[in-house]
């Protein structure tokens, strides 16, 4: 009315507020009824007889309850009266009354973020998918950093569940291939990291995190526990980037992949993806970082063992095995998300592929090149061995035992399996001489220790003897001359 008293025509008046010429028609005829939000009930509240009765004292008393859970009541109290059709209704009249007369809600506070001020980190997992790693299941977590003005993204595959050593690592990572660090930096309450561990462990882990953030120059923040909105600025990316991860998934046609690395490779090339969409953003935040410190920082838990006379120790419940030389010896194992190092002083000696132990008791990591001398010495003691099964590398192996263990004499058996094994190691010949003892097997040939090693052993090489002659120094003064 305004616009047509300033001297809009109808039709003008009503395209500048929106509404049809026919609307403005009725509203300046006195007939705006159609405008007007409803306050009357087109039918009877079949809830009316009970709402005073059943209804609010239990939302009085229980004010969280949902609407389901009392249609339930009433329907004991009453059977055949409250279908379940009735739900809806239901649902519209107890949201209505909470919004009236319910508790106060949690305020969700929008954030303003600045370019290079916070970096977030947590961890998710792939749901409704199953990895593989040479066609067996892959459980694992995924760690992933975020800058919160830009979205710059990283993930990396952690084998096991949250821990300092994941977050630590992950996050060095992240800030290296970034090429900078922010000034804030906020994790969840990472609960699982602090699990079942004894105060002053706790204390540590805190402390460590602390100068892991002070070698950034970044302040560390957690969230309150339970509390996931406060980490929003990663949450809802989380979902984003995991639907572009399925997509990906399903256009290359597999889950499985080659290894651990192939598979980081591949998230890697996804998350770059991902980053391209945000290069303006990432452009204005990067140059704004703080530089990163000379050097990287220890990203590893490290423990001291000792190698027990089987050759052995045990690092977070996984039993491995270590070159014989060091029985007897103190080792410092470094342990990283993927693998353990071992040190004896500051050399190191060993390292291994790190297995994560089930969340109930133990695993073990055996390579029989570590023992197998010893065992050459004295194999009658591998059909009794703890650690038998393990010893042996592959599937093939296993099922050459069961036939000679079936096969032949147990003296016999047991003197033919570490045997076969020593010449593996001796030879350098494990995938093809399995292959020559199942061929044997298969075609009921006699099964001779000396005839395999006579096939693997290496041959002497003869080295021709080279004359090598000395030239005069005069004739590189000429290619100096030539060179000037």
């Amino acid at each position: 009315m305004t616009y047509r008293k300033n001297g809009n025509t109808q039709k003008v008046a009503a395209a500048k507020v929106d509404i049809s010429e026919r609307s403005g028609r009725n509203i300046e005829n006195g007939n705006d009824n159609e405008l007007k939000v409803r306050q009357w009930l087109t039918r009877k509240n079949p809830f009316a007889e009970v709402w005073d009765t059943d209804i609010l004292p239990l939302l009085s008393k229980h004010p969280t309850l949902d609407a389901s859970f009392i249609l339930e009541q009433l329907q004991q109290s009453y059977p055949d009266k409250y279908p379940d059709n009735q739900l809806r209704t239901l649902q519209r009249h107890v949201k209505k009354y909470k919004a009236i007369h319910g508790n106060d809600k949690d305020v969700i506070f929008r954030q303003d973020h600045n370019p290079a001020q916070m970096g977030i980190s947590d961890f998710t997992e792939l749901s409704e998918i199953t990895i593989t790693i040479n066609g067996a299941e892959f459980k694992h977590l995924l760690y992933h950093f975020r800058l919160v003005y830009s979205g710059w993204s990283y993930m990396k595959v952690i084998n096991g569940g949250e821990s300092y050593a994941a977050l630590s690592e992950g996050l060095q990572e992240a800030l290296w291939r970034l090429g900078g660090s922010p000034f804030e930096h906020r994790t969840d309450s990472l609960s699982a990291a602090f699990k079942n561990l004894s105060k002053t462990a706790i204390d540590d882990l805190t402390k460590r995190y602390q100068e892991f953030c002070q070698h950034y120059q970044m302040k560390p923040s957690r969230n309150n526990k339970g509390l996931s909105h406060e980490n929003g600025a990663i949450e809802s990316p989380h979902g984003h980037v995991k639907r572009r991860i399925k997509q990906a998934l399903s256009i290359r046609g597999s889950y499985d992949f080659n290894s651990i690395d192939d598979y980081q490779k591949w998230i890697d090339s996804v998350i770059k993806q991902h980053n391209q969409r945000n290069a303006k953003e990432i452009s204005i935040e990067r140059p704004l970082l703080q530089d990163l410190p000379t050097h990287k920082t220890t990203d590893f838990d490290q423990i001291i063992v000792g190698v027990t006379s089987s050759s052995t120790i045990l690092v977070k419940r996984v039993t491995y095995t270590v070159p014989s030389r060091l029985i007897g010896e103190q080792l410092r194992v470094l342990i990283y998300q993927h693998s353990i190092e071992c040190y004896l002083g500051s050399i190191k000696v060993f390292e291994s592929e790190r297995k994560i132990a089930p969340r109930k008791g133990n695993a073990r990591v055996i390579d029989y090149k570590h023992i197998i001398s010893s065992l050459h010495k004295k194999p009658q003691a591998f059909r009794y061995s703890q650690i038998r099964d393990d010893i042996l590398p592959n599937d093939q192996y296993r099922a050459i035992w069961q036939e000679v263990d079936r096969s032949m004499e147990a003296k016999s058996a047991c003197k033919f399996m570490v045997g076969i094994l020593y010449l593996a190691y001796k030879y350098d010949c494990e995938l093809k001489l399995a292959e020559a003892v199942l061929y044997a097997i298969d075609n009921n040939q006699p099964l001779s220790l000396n005839y395999f090693e006579s096939q693997y052993k290496q041959k002497t090489i003869s080295i021709p003897t080279l004359k090598v002659i000395q030239h005069n120094l005069s004739e590189y003064d000429e290619l100096i001359k030539e060179a000037l």
